[in-house]
């Protein structure tokens, strides 16, 4: 038997039990049913926004095909180009050595953009700032690619901007349109 003195000086006589140092099974059923129910209410809304954030999701999938293409074009020894059309919102890919079926078969796997993303621009140093039209993108045998920035917009405001370096594997997302020359 321990025993303890108040803050008034008194003493009192007790035991230390484990039930005394723990939680009751209700104070944990408690617990456990606020946590389910703020769970079962953020959840699906954290989901809806992560999923359907088109601005966002277009640039995960755009820089997944950059970095397929540049891995492609190194393991394959071969040019690609990912070309853009800036007026129907949509891009494809062809590669050196492509026959004119091979290219209509590339046209035909065109990929498009959701309706409220769009390709601002495109640029490259040789063209500079391309905002209409079917620019492209060359990615070289040796694994390198062509020094270019990609613009991307959403209907809401926001812009992306995605800047290809040459040598490196790295592109840069900046979460608002820069201006190549302060790069």
């Amino acid at each position: 038997m321990k025993i303890k003195i108040s803050t008034a000086g008194k003493l009192i006589k007790g035991s230390s039990s484990k039930a005394a140092k723990g939680f009751t099974l209700i104070e944990l059923t408690i617990v456990l049913v606020l946590l389910g129910i703020m769970v079962t209410l953020t959840v699906p809304r954290v989901r809806h926004f992560i999923l359907t954030d088109n601005l966002k999701a277009t640039t995960r999938h755009l820089i997944g095909i950059i970095k397929n293409l540049r891995n492609e074009a190194y393991r394959e020894y071969k040019e690609y180009t990912l070309h853009f059309d800036l007026e129907a919102n949509q891009l494809w890919i062809d590669s050196e050595g492509m026959n004119l079926n091979d290219l209509e078969n590339a046209r035909k796997k065109i990929i498009t953009i959701p309706e409220d993303v769009r390709v601002l621009d495109i640029w490259t140093p040789k063209k500079g700032k391309i905002s209409t039209g079917q620019p492209g993108i060359r990615f070289f045998k040796r694994g390198y690619i062509q020094h270019s920035v990609i613009h991307l917009g959403s209907d809401d405001g926001r812009q992306y901007t995605l800047e290809l370096s040459p040598f490196l594997s790295k592109i840069t997302l900046h979460e608002t349109y820069i201006e190549f020359e302060t790069l």
